[in-house]
């Protein structure tokens, strides 16, 4: 069950990810140029509104189009979110267009399987571009006269609902169901998923949104990573902490606290508490972001603070730090008498069936070390925890002197072909064993000391003689 909801929300935020850049840059168009940004210009003020309306649903819809149909369907998906954009334009058309998107690239994809073999030699240019027009051309009526409204009344009661949340001050509650979902790698579906176009809709009223600060703020996992840091007596856990504690707020890969919290669930009061506390601070002020702070860094999430907000926003982060420290301090020092390691702890979640310390890690096929070339590390979005694994880890191999080997980074859901040898954190193995069955596979429980790294790189020289 859980798989089948990352990979669910994994396909929601796969449609968004890779635009994360655009919604920057709206984002920053927004800070600075609208009637209240740091350099107000009525001239460039006239992009957010076409940003917001059709590029970004359109480059959503291109995504998701393309994740289901390949380009014919990225095409497809563009081209019907036009009418749902149209169909209802009193509303910024996010959702409709993670709908519309997929859809066209299902639907251009069932005909092409239909057609194939049954296309005269020479007329195949001639029926697929005429497909993919009067296709599209279909699926966008549908769009303006059915997806478009019936989003509409949808995004009437969501921001109904939202309404409700932040008059009688219930926002913070939010917190309790998103930390524990954050550190079962649900973040970035929640993020780039619910949040992101919740955010949008917020930004078009009235310039700033909450729900940008929610999933992103890097306050919660920072208290929990200085209580480690100061107060673990276990050497590994003590000094794997301040690095990961740097990657985590200044880098932004929230990733990396998700095992120390795992290893001691009782951990999750601290991320909650110091999340509804930072929330709590946020409804009160009436603060929020201009964009979406991608990746979560502390450097991302004040720079999209809005003009006169940027140290109240800061005081964001720095709150829910505070608090879970003050939380997580007395955990982790109790959690020290029972003598239990970073490994040793996670490998008790009853979830997670993590393997004895030290030993080597459950394989889904039997490859030929001697014969490795190449390597993936896989993580959800394929982009933060995974990016600096590889790094780590191609290090290690160059040390070694094993420098031909090929170490890259993707997402769990869509490991390359060819790849030998894949390596993710354990929650995600059965995702990886599902994209790449060929693959024998590694598990880890810390992305920062994890001592499979240095049994892959000896079990290779070994194989090599």
């Amino acid at each position: 069950m859980k798989s089948k909801v990352q990979s669910f929300g994994r396909f929601l935020s796969a449609m968004v990810m890779p635009n994360i850049g655009a919604f920057i840059a709206w984002g920053l168009i927004t800070a600075l140029f609208i009637d209240s940004g740091w350099l107000p210009n009525k001239q460039l003020n006239t992009m957010v509104s076409p940003f917001l309306t059709f590029v970004l649903p359109l480059l959503i819809a291109y995504q998701g189009g393309k994740l289901v149909g390949g380009d014919r369907g990225a095409v497809m998906g563009a081209i019907a979110c036009v009418g749902v954009v149209m169909g209802e334009p009193n509303y910024t058309m996010l959702m409709g267009a993670m709908i519309i998107g997929p859809l066209a690239g299902w639907v251009i994809k069932k005909f092409d399987a239909a057609m194939d073999g049954h296309i005269k030699p020479g007329f195949e240019m001639l029926v697929n571009n005429f497909s993919v027009g009067i296709i599209g051309m279909l699926l966008a009526i549908v769009g303006f006269y059915l997806i478009g409204p019936f989003m509409g009344a949808i995004l009437t009661v969501l921001n109904g609902g939202v309404n409700i949340l932040v008059q009688h001050s219930l926002l913070p509650l939010v917190s309790i169901f998103v930390e524990p979902a954050k550190v079962l790698f649900l973040n970035n579906a929640i993020n780039h998923g619910i949040f992101t176009p919740l955010g949008g809709e917020q930004v078009q009223a009235v310039g700033k949104s909450i729900f940008f600060m929610i999933e992103t703020n890097p306050g919660p996992g920072t208290g929990v990573l200085l209580a480690y840091w100061l107060f673990s007596k276990d050497e590994t856990t003590k000094s794997s902490a301040p690095g990961a504690l740097i990657i985590h707020l200044l880098g932004g890969i929230h990733e990396i606290s998700f095992p120390y919290i795992l290893m001691n669930p009782l951990l999750l009061l601290a991320t909650i508490g110091g999340s509804m506390c930072a929330m709590i601070y946020n409804t009160v002020f009436n603060l929020g972001l201009s964009g979406p702070a991608s990746p979560g860094s502390i450097i991302a999430f004040v720079g999209m603070a809005p003009k006169g907000s940027t140290l109240a926003v800061l005081l964001s982060v720095v709150i829910a730090a505070g608090v879970s420290f003050l939380i997580a301090s007395p955990i982790v020092r109790m959690s020290n008498g029972k003598g239990q390691s970073l490994e040793e702890a996670s490998a008790q979640m009853a979830d997670m069936k993590a393997e004895s310390k030290g030993q080597a890690a459950s394989t889904s096929a039997v490859v030929d070390l001697a014969k490795v070339t190449k390597i993936v590390f896989a993580c959800d979005a394929g982009m933060g925890s995974s990016a600096m694994g590889a790094a780590v880890l191609k290090k290690k191999l160059q040390a070694a002197g094993l420098t031909d080997i090929d170490v890259q980074h993707a997402s769990v859901s869509e490991v390359p072909e060819g790849t030998q040898v894949v390596v993710c954190h354990k929650d995600l193995a059965e995702r990886a064993k599902e994209s790449a069955p060929q693959a024998r596979l590694i598990t880890i429980t810390n992305f920062m000391a994890a001592p499979e790294y240095d049994q892959l790189v000896n079990e290779i020289k070994e194989a090599r003689g």
